[in-house]
């Protein structure tokens, strides 16, 4: 690769960086936390870049033809790696949604070892899947008691005759290292939401005859895709 090109990539990787914290878009791949240090870098990158490239046209002057013709083809090549950086660059892609839920390891609660307070009596809790998860697995649901809780989640495919599956991702740093926490949603009325799409659901917890954590709705609504969309 040319020394033009490597530096144009550095800044394209700098401008999609800088385009991805202030946009917010970032959080679809790393925890939300991590904006600031992704725009510091951003910044670094494309001022790196940017000298880099004042630097390769300035050396570009005055070069010999033969010796460029020699490197042309490495050249287009080194140009062609250009290509993903720039498509990230104008298009961003969608956060992890149900296509990864059954091709991912999905959240282990049986052996977290929490032990849950009872939910206050007489209001409704809203909580994460997780959550809703590790108290499932603690003494068979008990804490729940008859409590309505909210959960909000994107739609998975499933083959529940009794109802759905909605689903959320834990990440402990970006997206490469996700795992679901599922939840089966019965109770509903009508067709079932299209799949991948944002739901709240208020409900009550039900045991399952195979384990998988269970929530009997009493209203359900679609909303949004939430800005952070992992818990």
């Amino acid at each position: 690769m040319t020394e033009d090109a490597r530096a144009t990539t550095v800044l394209l990787v700098g401008a999609m960086m800088v385009r991805l914290a202030l946009s917010g878009a970032y959080a679809k791949y790393v925890r939300t936390g991590m904006g600031d240090v992704l725009l510091v870098a951003g910044i670094l990158l494309v001022g790196l870049g940017l000298v880099g490239v004042a630097r390769a046209l300035g050396f570009g002057r005055g070069t010999g033809g033969a010796h460029g013709h020699d490197h042309d083809h490495g050249d287009r090549a080194g140009w062609l790696l250009l290509g993903p950086v720039l498509a990230l660059l104008l298009v961003t892609p969608p956060a992890l949604g149900s296509f990864g839920v059954g091709r991912s390891a999905a959240v282990d609660v049986s052996s977290s070892g929490r032990t849950f307070d009872p939910l206050p009596a007489g209001r409704t809790t809203p909580m994460t899947l997780l959550e809703f998860d590790e108290r499932t697995a603690d003494h068979g649901g008990a804490s729940f008691g008859t409590t309505p809780v909210r959960l909000t989640g994107f739609v998975t495919p499933a083959n529940d005759r009794t109802g759905f599956r909605i689903a959320r991702y834990q990440i402990a740093c970006c997206a490469a290292d996700a795992v679901a926490a599922i939840v089966r949603v019965t109770g509903t009325t009508g067709r079932s939401p299209i799949r991948d799409q944002w739901v709240t659901v208020t409900g009550t917890f039900q045991r399952s005859a195979d384990g998988v954590p269970e929530l009997r709705a009493t209203s359900l609504t679609e909303v949004p895709a939430p800005r952070d969309p992992y818990e």
